[in-house]
């Protein structure tokens, strides 16, 4: 068992990422590199073995600008296309490692997967290459490199979602409600990843003031906010948050002993080129 994890965040974006295509607004003209902002995903590294949360729209541009050099499995979120429509990247990855690359996520939403991508899916023959991908429904927790991942039931508006924990972190991108049998899943957290999307209230997210007061109520000793928008200027407003509570960027970086000490630190701070 590796004695690390090391998170990495690939995207912390909302689904137009930021810039805004045509935005003129003070965030998306900010030179802050915090503020660029691709696609929300994240890859959790355990040993030699990288665990890709969502193939984001930005996938190749956030694998070449993190050297990300092997993905060895795909947790799924939900099916919006914000958060799979990468996939077709997943090609280089088999290229490398010529086997197929395990797929994780509810039924519903690798059916969806399949439905979109049938070109990968299908049993007929086609033309060209495509992702060797391996479909893994999720009911309950399962292992994955010797550690053990929860798929934590979340609410999208009326969709229902997955979160994921794997030992001290939990992954909780695009949600609006939590119920309360995940909140019990969701205990003695080091490390919390949870949707912000903006300040004003969205139907379909958290905003910053009800993301902060899960993470309060979960008491987690770390929590970034992610799925951001262009509403969200990093340097103004993480400086605004309470205690314990930041903004996520791209290319920030977490390492965190499995022995579930306190984590350690270890962020690089990248201009992410768009």
């Amino acid at each position: 068992m590796p004695a690390f994890l090391d998170i990495t965040i690939l995207g912390s974006g909302t689904s137009t990422g930021i810039p805004v295509v045509g935005c003129e607004c003070s965030v998306c003209c900010s030179s802050d590199p915090r503020n660029r902002r691709t696609r929300c995903s994240v890859m959790i590294s355990l040993g030699v073995h990288n665990v890709l949360i969502d193939t984001s729209t930005d996938l190749r541009q956030q694998a070449l600008r993190e050297n990300v050099r092997n993905i060895d499995a795909v947790l799924y979120t939900h099916s919006h296309a914000d958060h799979v429509h990468g996939i077709d990247d997943l090609r280089g990855f088999n290229l490398r490692s010529r086997k197929e690359i395990p797929i994780f996520g509810a039924e519903k939403t690798l059916e969806r997967i399949c439905l979109l991508f049938d070109y990968i899916f299908s049993e007929e023959a086609c033309s060209g290459y495509v992702p060797q991908l391996k479909l893994c429904p999720v009911k309950d927790s399962f292992d994955l490199f010797s550690l053990t991942f929860t798929p934590i039931p979340l609410l999208h508006g009326d969709l229902e979602v997955l979160g994921y924990r794997c030992g001290p972190v939990a992954y909780l991108t695009d949600c609006s409600a939590i119920p309360e049998s995940s909140m019990l899943l969701l205990q003695n957290l080091q490390l919390l990843i949870i949707d912000g999307l903006r300040f004003k209230p969205h139907p379909t997210h958290f905003n910053i003031s009800q993301a902060t007061d899960i993470a309060q109520q979960l008491g987690a000793e770390r929590t970034l906010l992610t799925h951001l928008s262009h509403d969200v200027d990093h340097g103004q407003h993480e400086k605004e948050l309470p205690k314990g509570i930041e903004l996520a960027f791209d290319g920030q970086r977490i390492t965190l002993p499995l022995d579930f000490e306190k984590p350690v630190e270890t962020t690089i701070l990248r201009s992410a080129q768009l």
